[in-house]
């Protein structure tokens, strides 16, 4: 940026000795009228670091002249100084509101006049000089943000389809469709939402809702270590083979504390919690913990119930499928564990929902 000053007065003489002040530091302009201060501006005002304005001019005083610069977006950029005989409050109050940064009062005193135009074209050039070195630091810092953000959408991307890919492994194991993990991710995910809805006291927002559906294909993860005459068996299992059966929820977290690296720490706490505790009731006789009411996570308590209505819906080796209706009935009824009051109301109020959402995978 060049040091170049714009004085406009419309009386030749005042121009005159202040470019002879001011030419020894600085490339100075001479306007004599506003339209010719324009003119000057439209084509200089990156290089114009200070601009000494005489208010009483013809044609266009300094007021008028200060509102074209507004008009034109130079106002604020550029610091004004005021040549002026007038010193009244009402004046000088005046172009302040206009922003105008200093005065210069007439007649003309040296020192006082170069003093004035090297303080304010000093601080205006570090201002310069700082906004600059912002803007530059900030758009490095945008185009680091957007380079994290698209490593970060990758990450994600990634980390989503090794859940599935987990998820799938356990569902071909278990000799399912390979469609249960999907059908409880959307059950889990309507339920949230309906739960996000009416009962915020819990704390779940859209993010935490798609963390807790995501989360949920892995619920069933231990099921990869049960041997397959207890997975795989058609019948009931006995005492001790149900007792084994059990003892995936457990073995599922062993296998996610295994996994580092992959995603952070509250996704995987997330992970942990729906894996262990999706078996939990709220009356406590569920397992492994025998966990009651709210000291059940309301990420497991929500994967619970869409996984048990996906279980009655879909047919298994050891039944055949339950129609909407009556499993419905039979986990509002209790039938299938103790549930939350607050949950049942939420399941209650998304039926409608659940059903077709059942229905679009048939």
């Amino acid at each position: 940026m060049s040091n170049k000053v714009l004085i406009v007065d419309d009386v030749e003489i005042n121009r005159e000795i202040l470019a002879k002040i001011l030419e020894k530091e600085y490339d100075v302009f001479q306007a004599g009228s506003g339209n010719a201060a324009l003119d000057i501006m439209e084509e200089h005002h990156e290089d114009i670091v200070a601009i000494l304005l005489d208010l009483i001019m013809p044609e266009m005083d300094g007021f008028a002249f200060m509102d074209e610069l507004k008009k034109r977006g130079y106002m604020g950029k550029i610091p004004i100084l005021i040549i002026s005989v007038e010193t009244s409050v009402e004046v000088e109050t005046r172009c302040f509101e206009y922003g105008v940064s200093d005065f210069i009062h007439k007649p003309f005193d040296y020192g006082v006049v170069k003093r004035r135009v090297d303080n304010i074209v000093e601080l205006f050039l570090y201002r310069w000089e700082l906004e600059t070195k912002v803007g530059k630091q900030t758009e490095m810092i945008r185009r680091q943000f957007e380079l994290l953000q698209k490593q970060a959408d990758k990450l994600q991307k990634s980390n989503v389809r090794i859940i599935e890919v987990l998820g799938t492994v356990v569902e071909e194991r278990n000799l399912e469709s390979g469609e249960h993990i999907k059908r409880v991710k959307g059950f889990t995910k309507i339920l949230a939402k309906q739960m996000q809805e009416d009962y915020p006291e819990y704390g779940l927002n859209d993010d935490s809702v798609n963390m807790i559906a995501l989360a949920s294909v892995l619920h069933d993860v231990g099921k990869i270590s049960i041997p397959d005459g207890i997975l795989l068996k058609e019948g009931r299992l006995t005492s001790n083979e149900f007792e084994y059966m059990k003892t995936h929820t457990t073995r599922g977290c062993e296998i996610l504390q295994h996994i580092t690296g992959v995603w952070d720490d509250d996704f995987g706490k997330l992970c942990y919690d729906i894996c262990r505790h999706h078996h939990e009731r709220y009356n406590g006789k569920g397992y492994p913990d025998g966990l009651s009411g709210d000291e059940i996570p309301i990420s497991a308590q929500l994967v619970s119930i869409a996984d048990v209505y996906d279980a009655l819906v879909s047919e298994r080796v050891y039944k055949p499928a339950f129609s909407k209706e009556e499993a419905f009935h039979m986990i509002m009824n209790g039938e299938c564990g103790v549930f939350s009051p607050k949950l049942l109301d939420c399941f209650q109020k998304a039926k409608g929902k659940f059903e077709e959402l059942a229905d679009s995978f048939n």
